[in-house]
């Protein structure tokens, strides 16, 4: 391809077992769609942060690695992964001028140069959990949420779509990230007799109450947010949550995820939500690229606010993705798939 080579940044908050190599491999995927429109070949400069709230995590991490993606010259960065990393980049970004590509679950990681992909929603997912409890007549639940930011912005969006939807939340209690303490949470939901039991946090907090469940013998119907999509990442975990619903990002429904899903089997590479995910980001980035004149910063933050209704492989089908003048949410419409764990496989979820 003709033209001046053109750096990416990539900040790794959560880069998995990889390195992030199947991530970029996905990206680039998005980006040979746009094909010649290109201005220039595409190179990545990737960065790693030990971020939070992970253990040993921290925010200066995530700080040096947007200082040394700045410093590198890149015109755009993708990542980082998690909430919490996002918002400590958002002022960063706005003070370099600089755009960021998150692709987290929080929309206050936006900011005039934060764009948003969601890889879930911690203000969407609960009213789609609420509005999925109505639809099975679960009206009487019990909610145990994690102190994460995730976990608590969650938590009380859960509490506004209950009370509008006809919910009766019998029972709230809290736990750490870790999960540790969740025998006693466990027992203090069985206590109160619901009819569902509801998680959101982490990963972490699902893993310590499906296995709490499992020992106190009790079975009831659970769901959970986005957290649930480490079952992709770990078949013992996916079997834990047996029979559990929750959000995830993919629905085997949309042509355009078919289409990926088709080219990355052929590559030896898995299809799952993180991949039809980076694979949209790359269409994004690609698209604004080709919209950015001049091929500099602040080109390339007025290209992604050109960007308009590209369909999404994310979400079902009708799905679209864009941005606008002061919109820097990616995906529209219907992006939130409720599937369930079946014999650790991952279904759509179906009345």
């Amino acid at each position: 391809m003709d033209g001046l080579p053109i750096t990416l940044g990539v900040l790794h908050d959560f880069a998995g077992a990889d390195g992030g190599q199947g991530f970029e491999w996905a990206v680039c995927q998005g980006l040979d769609e746009v094909g010649s429109r290109l201005p220039g070949p595409v190179h990545f400069v990737h960065e790693a942060a030990a971020g939070l709230p992970l253990p040993g995590g921290s925010e200066a991490s995530v700080r040096e690695a947007f200082t040394r993606l700045e410093a590198a010259g890149v015109l755009a960065i993708l990542g980082p992964a998690i909430s919490d990393n996002a918002i400590v980049v958002r002022p960063l970004a706005d003070a370099a001028g600089l755009a960021t590509f998150n692709y987290t679950g929080g929309e206050q990681t936006r900011s005039p140069n934060a764009f948003h992909y969601q890889i879930g929603s911690l203000e969407d997912e609960p009213s789609f959990l609420a509005a999925h409890l109505v639809e099975r007549g679960l009206t009487k639940v019990a909610l145990v949420h994690d102190t994460t930011f995730v976990g608590r912005r969650m938590a009380d969006f859960f509490d506004d779509a209950c009370a509008a939807g006809g919910v009766d939340l019998l029972v709230r209690a809290t736990l750490p990230g870790s999960g540790a303490g969740a025998e006693r949470a466990v027992a203090t939901a069985r206590a109160a007799a619901p009819d569902a039991l509801v998680s959101l946090g982490l990963w972490d907090l699902p893993r310590a109450l499906s296995l709490a469940m499992a020992a106190a013998g009790w079975t009831v119907p659970a769901c959970a947010n986005s957290a649930l999509i480490y079952g992709h990442h770990s078949p013992d975990w996916a079997r834990g949550w047996e029979g559990w619903t929750y959000c995830d990002t993919y629905s085997e429904g949309n042509t355009r995820y078919q289409a990926f899903s088709r080219t990355a089997e052929a590559a030896g590479r898995g299809a799952g939500p993180g991949a039809a995910g980076a694979f949209d980001m790359g269409r994004l980035i690609g698209e604004a690229l080709a919209r950015a004149h001049p091929l500099t910063r602040a080109g390339v933050l007025a290209g992604l606010e050109r960007v308009k209704s590209l369909p999404a492989a994310s979400g079902h089908a009708g799905t679209l993705m864009g941005f606008g003048h002061q919109d820097r949410g990616a995906l529209k419409g219907r992006f939130i798939v409720i599937r369930q764990w079946r014999d650790g496989a991952s279904v759509e979820w179906t009345a």
